[in-house]
C-alpha cells in the first residue's frame, strides 16, 4: 500500500451529524467567516488567535464572565496568559453531562468483569471523599496525588481534588519508589490516594512495602487513603499515623457525610493549575508540567468535538495508565458526555484479542490505543470480526508513529469502515498537536491534519520553514494548553530550556516531521534520537517501519555512534520471534530490506540479538540512554530506574556497550 493513498471517507451523512460541521454552520451563522475547506479554517484559526479562542468559548457556551476579558496577552510564550479574569472549573463542565439515562464509566480489568459505575454513585462518592478531605484540611492549590491503576477510584479521587480548586497527580503503581518520589517530592503533596497493588498479565504485585518507603520519604503527607486492589483490608499494615481506607474515606470518614451531600464545586481563575504531568525522566528529574483549568477545558473541547467528533452517549476507550497523559484525555472524554471506559490490565492477557473483545462487548465507538499495539496485533496476525465492531466509529492511534502498513491492517484485519485516528502530542500539552479530521479522507502513513489553533510547521536547523521536506517540529505561537509552568520553576528556567533554546520564541518539541502535499502530517521519530549518517539525517522510525515487516523480529533498536575523523557506528538490536536463529542469512534479509526499502546508508554496521529492548513505563524506546551507555556514560547517569518499565534489559545494553568500547579502543 502506497503512502498517501485514500483508505477512507466519511460519509456525508456522517459529515453533516459531525461537530466540526456544526462548528463551520455556527461560524458561517454568528460570526460571518464562510471556509470552504479544512486548511482555510486552520490558516483562520492560526492567523486570528484570539478570535478563534474566543469562538471555541462561544460554541461551548461556555459562562460569560461579568467583565470583559483580555482573551490573550501580548506576551510572548513561554509567558502568555489566557483569558484573565476569567473564573469557572474545568470539574464542573463535567458534572454537567450527569444524567441517569447512561453511566458515567465503564470498567473492566484482567480479574474483574465489566461493570458500569453509573452517575449517581460516582456523584455521591465524589461528595462523600470531598467531605473527608475537607475534614484532613484540604485547601484550594493544596496537591493530592495518586498511586492508582486504571480504575473508578482513581476517576473519581480526580474528580474529588480538582473540584475543590486543588491539583491532581498521578503515577501508576507499576513505578518504582524513586521514580514516585522523584515525582511527587517536587510537589509536596498533602494527601495520597493509592492501591495496596495491582495486577498484570495474570500476577498479582504487591506494593504496601513501596507505599511505606514513599510514604516515610514524603513529610507533606498528613492523609494516606488506601485503596483495596489485591489485598484484604484486615491484612493492611500501617504506612501512614494517619491512613483511612478508601470505603471510610468516601463515606466521609469518620464524621460521616450526609446522604443527600452535593459535590461542591470551587470557582477558580482560568489559569489556576487543574494537574501536574511529568516528563519521562529519562535525562533527570522530570519536569513537572502543570496545566491549568481553562486552557485544559478549552482544549479538549475542542479536540474532542472537533478531531475526534465525541458525542453525548457514545462510549470512549483509551488503553492507558495513570501514569501516562492519556489517562487524563480519557477523563475528559467525560466533558462531552460520553461515558470512559476504564481497562485495567495488561493488553495482551491473556491473548491479542482482550481489548477487541471489550470493544465489543461495551460496545465502544471511540477506541484509544498505541501505534507499537496496532503493530504488534498484525505481526501475529490477528484478525477481528469487524461485525462484533458494528458500533465501532474510530480508532485513535498515538505513543509512537504509525507507518502505512499498521494503515493497512487496521482496514484488512480490524474494520474496513472505521475512522483511523492517528494523533501525536505530548504530555507537555496533555492533547495532540495533529490528528483527525472529517473533512478530508484518511491517507496511508498521513496524520489528517494540523489541529485547530495550533501554528506548527516544520524547520530546517537556520530557523526556515520547509514544505513538503522533513525538519523539526516547532509551534510558533501560543496555545491555552500550553503548561502555565513547571512546578518549583519561577523564573521559567527549565520551561525555557524545554522548548525555547533552538528557535528563540518558538516552541520546538522535538519531532522530526514532514507536512505532506495534502496538508497532512508524517512523523518520524524523535529529533534528539536521529541518526546521522555521513551527514545525512535518518529517523529512527524508517528503520521500525521496516523491521516490523520482517516476521522473524519482534523488536528493534537502533542508535547511532559518532566517532573522531567523522566516522560513524550503528548498531542494530534486535528481540526474534519464537524459534528464530540470528544466523548469517538473516542478518542478511536484515541488510537487504533496510538498503532495498531505504538506502545504504540505513543499513547498519552490526546486528545483536538481545532478549529484551528497554522501555519506559509509558511504552517509549530508550534510544538515547543506550547511545549514552556507548559513549561511556555510566548507567546510574543515563536514565532515572524509577522510570524503566525492564530495567534489566538496559543492563544487558551496559555490558554490551562496555564490550565494544573495549573492542573501540584497542582497535
Amino acid at each position: 500500500m502506497a503512502e498517501g493513498e485514500i483508505l477512507w471517507q466519511s460519509s456525508d451523512a456522517v459529515w453533516q451529524a459531525s461537530h466540526l460541521a456544526h462548528y463551520v454552520q455556527w461560524l458561517s451563522r454568528e460570526k460571518r467567516l464562510s471556509f470552504h475547506d479544512y486548511a482555510a479554517l486552520w490558516q483562520w484559526s492560526v492567523r486570528d488567535i484570539p478570535a478563534f479562542w474566543q469562538s471555541v468559548w462561544e460554541y461551548f457556551a461556555l459562562p460569560q464572565p461579568d467583565e470583559l476579558v483580555e482573551i490573550m496577552s501580548s506576551d510572548p510564550m513561554p509567558y502568555t496568559r489566557w483569558f484573565a479574569g476569567a473564573r469557572l472549573n474545568y470539574a464542573a463542565h463535567v458534572f454537567k453531562q450527569a444524567t441517569d439515562e447512561r453511566p458515567a464509566l465503564w470498567f473492566a480489568a484482567e480479574d474483574k468483569p465489566l461493570r458500569p459505575i453509573s452517575w449517581q454513585s460516582l456523584l455521591q462518592r465524589v461528595a462523600g471523599l470531598q467531605y473527608f478531605f475537607q475534614q484532613i484540611g484540604l485547601q484550594k492549590g493544596d496537591r493530592v496525588a495518586a498511586y492508582l491503576p486504571n480504575t473508578p477510584e482513581a476517576t473519581i479521587g480526580w474528580l474529588a481534588t480538582v473540584a475543590l480548586g486543588a491539583v491532581w497527580s498521578s503515577c501508576s503503581p507499576d513505578f518504582g519508589v524513586q521514580g514516585v518520589l522523584d515525582r511527587f517530592r517536587q510537589i509536596q503533596p498533602k494527601i495520597l490516594i493509592a492501591a495496596d497493588g495491582y495486577v498484570y498479565q495474570g500476577k498479582r504485585y504487591d506494593r504496601l512495602q513501596q507505599l511505606k518507603s514513599i510514604c516515610e520519604a514524603l513529610p507533606s503527607l498528613e492523609c494516606v487513603i488506601l485503596v483495596s486492589r489485591i489485598h484484604d483490608e484486615a491484612t493492611w499494615q500501617d504506612i501512614h499515623p494517619r491512613q483511612v481506607g478508601w470505603e471510610d474515606a468516601v463515606a466521609g470518614g469518620s464524621r460521616r457525610a450526609p446522604v443527600s451531600a452535593d459535590v461542591q464545586v470551587v470557582e477558580v481563575d482560568f489559569s489556576h493549575p487543574l494537574w501536574i504531568l511529568y516528563s519521562s525522566g529519562t535525562t533527570g528529574i522530570p519536569k513537572a508540567i502543570t496545566h491549568s483549568h481553562g486552557g485544559m477545558l478549552l482544549e479538549h473541547l475542542k479536540y474532542l468535538a472537533f478531531h475526534n467528533d465525541v458525542h453525548a452517549g457514545e462510549n470512549f476507550f483509551w488503553y492507558t495508565t495513570t501514569g501516562w497523559m492519556m489517562w487524563n484525555f480519557l477523563q475528559a472524554s467525560l466533558l462531552m458526555g460520553a461515558t470512559a471506559v476504564l481497562y485495567d490490565g495488561h493488553p495482551a492477557y491473556p491473548d491479542m484479542g482482550v481489548l477487541w473483545r471489550l470493544a465489543a462487548q461495551v460496545p465502544i465507538h471511540h477506541f484509544g490505543t498505541s501505534a507499537p499495539f496496532l503493530m504488534s496485533c498484525r505481526k501475529v496476525g490477528y484478525k477481528a470480526d469487524s461485525q462484533q465492531l458494528a458500533t465501532l466509529r474510530s480508532i485513535g492511534s498515538t505513543g509512537s508513529p504509525l507507518p502505512p502498513e499498521g494503515f493497512e491492517y487496521v482496514y484488512q484485519s480490524i474494520k474496513p469502515d472505521v475512522w483511523l485516528c492517528s494523533m501525536s502530542g505530548g504530555t507537555d500539552i496533555c492533547t495532540a498537536w495533529v490528528g483527525g479530521c472529517l473533512w478530508r479522507p484518511v491517507r496511508s502513513g498521513e496524520i489528517q491534519c494540523r489541529c485547530l489553533g495550533c501554528s506548527m510547521y516544520a524547520y530546517d536547523e537556520n530557523g526556515k520553514a520547509l514544505d513538503h521536506e522533513i525538519g523539526e517540529m516547532v509551534v510558533t505561537a501560543p496555545m491555552p494548553c500550553m503548561p502555565v509552568y513547571f512546578w518549583n520553576d519561577p523564573d521559567f528556567t527549565r520551561y525555557r530550556e524545554s522548548y525555547f533554546e533552538m528557535y528563540p520564541g518558538v516552541w520546538r518539541h522535538g519531532d522530526w516531521i514532514r507536512i505532506t502535499e495534502h496538508d497532512g502530517v508524517i512523523i518520524y521519530g524523535r529529533s534528539d534520537a536521529t541518526l546521522n549518517r555521513q551527514g545525512v539525517r535518518i529517523g529512527t522510525a524508517e528503520i521500525y517501519r521496516v523491521l516490523d515487516r520482517l516476521p522473524e523480529i519482534r523488536d528493534s533498536l537502533i542508535v547511532n555512534i559518532e566517532l573522531p575523523g567523522g566516522n560513524s557506528y550503528m548498531p542494530l538490536f534486535v528481540v526474534l520471534s519464537s524459534g528464530m536463529e540470528l544466523n548469517e542469512g538473516l542478518k542478511q534479509k536484515i541488510r537487504e530490506a533496510l538498503r532495498n526499502s531505504c538506502s545504504p546508508r540505513h543499513v547498519p554496521d552490526e546486528i545483536i540479538a538481545v532478549d529484551d529492548i528497554p522501555y519506559t513505563i509509558s511504552g517509549k524506546k530508550l534510544e538515547m540512554p543506550v547511545k549514552k551507555l556507548f559513549l561511556g556514560m555510566p548507567l546510574e547517569r543515563v536514565v532515572q530506574p524509577g522510570v524503566l518499565r525492564n530495567p534489566e534489559a538496559l543492563r544487558v545494553f551496559e555490558t554490551i556497550a562496555q564490550s565494544w568500547r573495549n573492542r573501540f579502543s584497542g582497535d
